[in-house]
Order: structure tokens, then C-alpha cells, then sequence
């Protein structure tokens, strides 16, 4: 088996660290990612600049490929150039902090994975519902690596779909299970912190925390992961609402 690891928290992040030791067991890893953390890069691509890219190295070993550029840069260079060959899947993450509800479209671990899902590749993004930087992934590893068996085991199922995995903050033992959930509203409740830099500048520092609707039902991604069961949500690019089209067919846009 051949893995394409990816992430949106940079090269050198430990979630990414982890996913390699844990695919290392399952087959071959090659580890293209953005050479610095580019959170909520969504699915945002380079355009108008070269995109470079260097060979990283741990410990005085090659690592992988640091890209200039965002997740899905690295998705995209990764199968189109460097892999030379098929990948079988595509792994993002592991995210500090958890991909839910309405925060999805903003994720550059949830969008490395979709690219995977446009190019033809089974892909997975794996996010771990921590904020601390002392988080233990050891659980979203083993969680990845069972749901890339599943992928692979369902392939024709889940053709151009990519899966988006939550996973609670506990213990291997503590973790109730999997169910597979749709897209809930939950969002970031965004505020602004002004701030001035040692030349009295001002900017301003985005802060907030995910908040669930009181009225959110049972089925969705934050609701089943705070029960403490892992959360397992299928996307795809398209995001047209299909239900919505024969009426708008039938009230047509008068122009001019």
C-alpha cells in the first residue's frame, strides 16, 4: 500500500509525526505538506507565484517535501508530480482541534483530503477534538488507520468522496465507537482583539470558540462527537442543494 500524509498545521507538526508512525506498519508513506502551519487555508491553491518545495528532514533523515503553498498545493504537486506513481490513499492530519459544522468550509485538513477525492484518490482527514498542544494523538491514530482500512475495503462505495473524521479527546477505552453523521451547524463565534505592536500599530487578532445551536440534532458531527463517539461525516465538492432545483425551476429569474 502507498499513503500520501498531508496536513494543514505545518510539516514539522506532531499530529503529522503520528500518522506517519502509524501508516509506516501499513505500507509506504510519502509525506508532502506545507512547509508552515496554514490553518484555514480551505481549499485555496497557489496561482501567482512558483511553487516551491524542498525535501525536510527529521533527525538528519529525509523526511518528506515542505511546500511553499497550502494543503491542497501539496495534495495536488504531491500526485500529480512527486508520488511518480498511484497512491492508494490520502490521509490529512492529524488537525489540532476539531473539523465540524460550518468551521468544515474553512478547513485546510478537510480540503487537503477533498483534492484527494477530485484527483481520483480515496482520502481521509482525521482531526482531533483538542486545543492543547500536550493533546495525545496515540487514539486518532489508531482511529485513522482502522477508517483507511474501511476506505480501502469500500472503495466503489466511496468513489470521489472523501471522509471526514472527528475524534474525541479521551482514551482508546474511553471512546464509545464510530457513527457515521451528516454536517451540523455548529460555528465559529468569531471576535476581534485590537491590538497595538511595539510601534503603536494597530491589528487585530481573530478569536472565538465552536458553539452548537440549542435546537442541533443528534445526528450531526459535534453533537456525536461530544457523546464521545468518533465522528464520521462523507463529502464531496459538489455543494449544490439538489432538493432546492425543481422549485427554482419552476419561479424562473426574469432578466431584463
Amino acid at each position: 500500500m502507498r499513503f500520501l500524509l498531508t496536513n494543514d498545521d505545518g510539516i514539522h507538526a506532531r499530529g503529522l509525526f503520528t500518522l506517519q508512525e502509524a501508516f509506516s506498519e501499513k505500507g509506504e508513506c510519502l509525506i508532502v505538506a506545507p512547509e508552515m502551519e496554514r490553518s484555514a487555508a480551505g481549499h485555496a491553491i497557489t496561482l501567482s507565484r512558483p511553487l516551491m518545495i524542498r525535501e525536510a528532514r527529521k533527525n538528519g533523515v529525509f523526511y518528506g517535501y515542505a511546500v511553499a503553498g497550502t494543503p491542497a498545493d501539496s495534495v495536488k504537486i504531491g500526485l500529480r508530480e512527486i508520488a511518480g506513481g498511484p497512491v492508494d490513499l490520502v490521509v490529512s492530519g492529524i488537525n489540532l482541534g476539531a473539523n465540524v459544522g460550518i468551521n468544515v468550509l474553512y478547513s485546510g485538513t478537510v480540503f487537503a483530503a477533498t483534492e484527494g477525492s477530485i484527483l481520483g484518490v480515496p482520502a481521509v482527514a482525521v482531526s482531533l477534538d483538542s486545543r492543547s498542544h500536550e493533546a495525545d494523538y496515540a487514539a486518532a491514530a489508531r482511529t485513522a488507520a482502522a477508517v483507511a482500512d474501511y476506505i480501502l475495503e469500500n472503495r466503489s462505495l466511496l468513489t470521489g468522496i472523501a471522509l471526514n473524521v472527528n475524534v474525541p479527546d479521551l482514551p482508546s477505552e474511553k471512546i464509545r465507537g464510530a457513527r457515521f453523521t451528516r454536517q451540523g451547524q455548529a460555528r465559529l463565534v468569531e471576535t476581534y482583539e485590537r491590538r497595538l505592536d511595539p510601534r503603536n500599530n494597530v491589528y487585530y487578532w481573530l478569536v472565538g470558540e465552536t458553539l452548537q445551536p440549542e435546537d442541533e440534532e443528534e445526528d450531526t458531527d459535534l453533537s456525536v462527537l461530544k457523546k464521545g463517539y468518533v465522528s464520521i461525516t462523507p463529502i464531496e465538492p459538489d455543494m449544490t442543494r439538489h432538493d432546492l432545483l425543481a422549485a427554482l425551476k419552476n419561479r424562473p429569474v426574469r432578466l431584463f
